[in-house]
């Protein structure tokens, strides 16, 4: 699945916009209606993300459901992230990158090591990104931490069913934009990673715009 759709919104009519340095955290909430727009900068960062309901946090994105439910292992315009009580969460309505991963999961200080080798432990990694989030905001913590999508990240499935990751497929300027269904919590990783190819060994910013749904 991999579906180009440019966006009509401009930053100038966002109504919040905030930059993730490289290799953060960023935790925030977007109502009902509105539009997030997460933009890769620089090209080829991984943008680790949660998605939860606001209402009830125990509600949250559900992998399973959202890649039977539209017959795709590979996310892009049209894709519906559904919860893991059946409901929907947002919808892609625009990318410009084309596809997003969400088999791969996120970085940890333990899997660095499986991966990568036993001196690697102490790095930075995602998991440690998403428990700053949920500290910060207040209503997660680590047990709401569950399987993430990787935006802008490329891990292609081999014919022998592993998974296998790659260089990024992203370029400075691409972005995925996603409609709240519900008021949702968003909870980033902006992926730390210096070991894998998904960034380029070179972690950069990455922004979030946000736009009221007048705004469309």
């Amino acid at each position: 699945m991999s579906t180009l759709t440019a966006s009509a919104l401009t930053p100038e009519t966002a109504v919040a916009r905030h930059l993730i340095p490289a290799g953060e955290p960023w935790v925030g909430e977007v109502k009902a209606g509105q539009t997030i727009r997460l933009l890769d900068l620089e090209g080829n960062q991984a943008v680790d993300t949660l998605f939860y309901s606001a209402a009830n946090p125990r509600e949250r994105y559900d992998p399973q459901r959202t890649l039977r439910r539209q017959a795709s292992i590979y996310l892009s315009t049209g894709t519906v992230l559904y919860s893991n009580l059946g409901k929907p969460l947002l919808t892609i309505v625009a990318d410009t990158c084309g596809r997003h991963d969400t088999l791969g999961g996120a970085c940890a200080q333990e899997s660095n090591t499986v991966r990568y080798a036993l001196d690697k432990l102490h790095m930075h990694a995602c998991r440690d990104n998403f428990l700053c989030g949920c500290l910060h905001d207040g209503r997660l913590d680590k047990g709401d931490i569950g399987a993430n999508i990787n935006f802008f990240m490329n891990v292609p499935v081999t014919p022998e069913g592993g998974l296998s990751f790659e260089d990024g497929i992203s370029a400075a300027g691409k972005y995925v934009e996603l409609r709240a269904e519900m008021d949702v919590i968003v909870l980033i990783s902006n992926c730390p990673q210096l070991n894998n190819p998904c960034n380029g060994y070179n972690p950069t910013p990455a922004e979030v715009l946000i736009w009221d749904a007048a705004a469309r």
